[in-house]
């Protein structure tokens, strides 16, 4: 009888929902998302590959090797040439870090929930400027601002400033759609104007934001406007692209070595600016 009982019980255990980390619908579409995902590498692999010359793909080892060994030392008598395209690439990118800050705050302002004047038109306006600026790399503003202003400083300063007006006011008006309310109901509630509640609670809330913002793109612009010069914007990368031309490996080696100084030094500004800040 206590056999029939315990078989019993074990039929129902046995008997009972199976629990499962998928259906099977979920299981279907999981491997059918997987083939999608094999079958989209195999055709990018495919254009990828359809040009490429494989014999230059097996030599490129030796290649390396070969310009490697070319690279040192270095030629250090060539630093007096660098240190100005070293200023100019330090100008494009704190001139054209300052530019954007003047047209993002207003983009910011307007692109904000809480602080445009209209969500239904000027809004939309100040997201196609956000999403416009951050489409289009810097390199392909310097490309059409050097066939527009000529090429030099000035092209690379206004490419790095259309280049970060996205990036800055995206961040800025993040920024202020999450200040804390209170303390403009506070300031409202005293009878304050529009201007003296955005300059007395708003401003306050969002300025470490703000400093931080800044000097983060900063530090990201000296990055950039050091190969600004590679398509005639000025800075470091048109005496890079000038050793480039001319095969003098020894001179590109310094001017990897300067570059990276330039952006270890730019790390270190901006980390210990943002930690006074925070």
């Amino acid at each position: 009888m206590a056999s029939v009982m315990a078989q019993t019980s074990s039929e129902q255990v046995t008997s009972g929902p199976v629990w499962r980390k998928r259906t099977t619908r979920q299981e279907l579409a999981l491997w059918l998302g997987w083939l999608v995902l094999i079958a989209f590498f195999i055709f990018c692999w495919q254009v990828m590959t359809k040009t490429t010359i494989w014999a230059f793909v097996y030599d490129a080892p030796r290649q390396a090797l070969d310009i490697g060994s070319r690279m040192f030392p270095p030629r250090w008598e060539y630093l007096p040439n660098l240190l100005e395209p070293l200023w100019d690439t330090i100008a494009i990118a704190t001139l054209g870090t300052l530019l954007a800050l003047f047209m993002a705050v207003p983009v910011a302002f307007l692109a904000a929930r809480n602080t445009t004047p209209s969500t239904r038109f000027v809004r939309p306006v100040a997201l196609l400027i956000i999403v416009s600026s951050r489409s289009i790399n810097s390199l392909i503003w310097a490309l059409l601002l050097v066939a527009i202003i000529g090429p030099g400083v000035m092209a690379g300063i206004v490419a790095i400033a259309f280049r970060s007006i996205g990036f800055v006011s995206k961040l800025l008006y993040e920024a202020i759609e999450e200040i804390d309310a209170v303390q403009v109901e506070a300031v409202s509630a005293t009878g304050a104007s529009k201007a003296q509640i955005m300059d007395y609670a708003v401003v306050p809330q969002i300025l470490p934001a703000f400093a931080g913002i800044t000097v983060f793109r900063w530090d990201i612009n000296i990055r950039e406007s050091t190969v600004l010069g590679l398509v005639g914007a000025g800075g470091l990368g048109l005496r890079l692209q000038e050793s480039l031309n001319v095969l003098a490996w020894p001179q590109v080696t310094l001017i990897f070595i300067l570059i990276l100084i330039t952006v270890l030094v730019s790390e270190w500004v901006s980390a210990k600016v943002r930690h006074a800040i925070i």
